[in-house]
């Protein structure tokens, strides 16, 4: 069935039952219809794709007549916005215990997903980005998640439009990836981790699906090279590591940063939140041996920002968590330090060296272990600005 919109000068596009559909119809579509004074109907493609050509605005009106729009545009747009509203007063209640996230941050993330913008969410690696965005799809149920790491993407055109094959029954064709399907589906929350360590080929695939203006994607592998355009109501969110100490991570160049609205800024949890975090996933271990593992990931936090920092790099939660692991299966602190903190610390520099540091700093807190020492809250000269030694 055909159908036709009008092109307002602000170039809204409108079907003939009066239903705004804008966001189906390319910007460079709405502006060309516009300035012919014609309608714009839509019409497949030999490849399943679809495409906008100019038609008669007689054709139009005379379809308008004919269809009764059950209630104004207008009125759908009054309604979705009080519904935007009224959700987002109550949505902090929706976020769960184990988020640790400040209100403010994850309204704006709640927000910008329901309005459709893209998201980028930075921070350091471990302090709960991609949890973040997977706890956003499962609040908002019934809109499906895709996940896609960016980083990890090898072949990008294979990741994000598809393998050539061959076969005697259909020769030569495109098998198209999962991402393709992923735009493809209404409100869809679509999560590319890692873009920081995507390949240039993936930024350039991706520019013009995330361009607010034009959120196409263009199949050059397939005859006729259709266009899949961006499904309604699909929002990009994107996972970022930046700062020096990621060496393997590729700088954003603005014009890959404008097409982000909205930036999340994910901070390492301080060490209070961390201690609850821990307690909440293993409330079974210890508590001193809990407190002991935020202390030391907290120490390191503070390090890494310090002007002289003693040590290049900070225990992520990630780790934490990993660490209270261990100990909620048997392992003592001191193995739990073996096993995930020292690795992370060169040993480069001898009893100068980063590890070194770090080992003098996590022996001060093997109470009950062998060491006779007192942890630092125990002794009730060491304050929290003071290190351990």
């Amino acid at each position: 069935m055909t159908t036709l919109a009008k092109i307002l000068d602000n170039f809204t596009a409108i079907d003939h039952n009066g239903n705004d559909i804008t966001d189906e119809i390319p910007m460079t579509a709405r502006k060309r219809a516009y300035h012919n004074g014609t309608a714009l109907r839509m019409v497949a493609t030999k490849t399943g794709g679809t495409q906008w050509r100019n038609a008669d605005m007689a054709d139009y009106e005379a379809l308008r007549k004919v269809a009764v729009p059950t209630k104004p545009v207008e009125n759908k747009k009054n309604e979705l916005e009080n519904d935007v509203v009224d959700f987002l007063k109550d949505c902090n209640k929706m976020k769960p215990a184990n988020l640790i996230m400040e209100d403010l941050k994850w309204r704006y993330l709640m927000r910008s997903v329901l309005r459709g913008k893209n998201i980028m969410m930075t921070g350091p690696s471990g302090c709960g980005k991609t949890l973040a965005a997977q706890t956003v799809s499962k609040v908002l149920d019934g809109r499906q998640f895709f996940y896609f790491n960016i980083g990890a993407t090898q072949d990008p055109r294979s990741t994000l439009i598809g393998n050539t094959h061959y076969s005697k029954e259909k020769g030569t064709f495109v098998a198209e990836a999962l991402f393709v399907k992923a735009i493809q589906t209404p409100n869809a929350i679509v999560l590319l981790d890692e873009l920081t360590r995507g390949h240039a080929d993936a930024w350039n695939i991706l520019m013009t699906v995330l361009d607010e203006n034009q959120r196409y994607l263009r199949i050059d592998e397939m005859p006729d090279t259709p266009t899949i355009r961006v499904a309604k109501g699909v929002t990009f969110i994107a996972t970022a590591n930046i700062g020096a100490e990621y060496t393997a991570t590729r700088v954003l160049d603005r014009a890959m940063l404008d097409r982000f609205a909205s930036v999340v800024e994910m901070e390492p949890l301080g060490k209070d939140d961390e201690i609850t975090l821990l307690n909440m996933t293993y409330p079974e271990v210890d508590t001193n041996n809990l407190r002991a593992i935020a202390e030391i990931a907290d120490h390191t936090r503070v390090q890494v920002r310090s002007e002289d920092p003693k040590v290049t790099t900070s225990i992520s939660s990630r780790m934490t968590v990993e660490m209270a692991g261990l100990l909620n299966d048997g392992f003592t602190l001191a193995e739990a330090a073996e096993a995930c903190i020292y690795p992370f610390f060169s040993p480069a520099g001898g009893n100068d060296s980063e590890r070194t540091y770090m080992r003098q700093l996590v022996q001060k807190y093997f109470v009950g272990e062998g060491s006779g020492t007192q942890a630092p809250w125990q002794n009730p000269q060491t304050t929290d600005e003071q290190t351990p030694f």
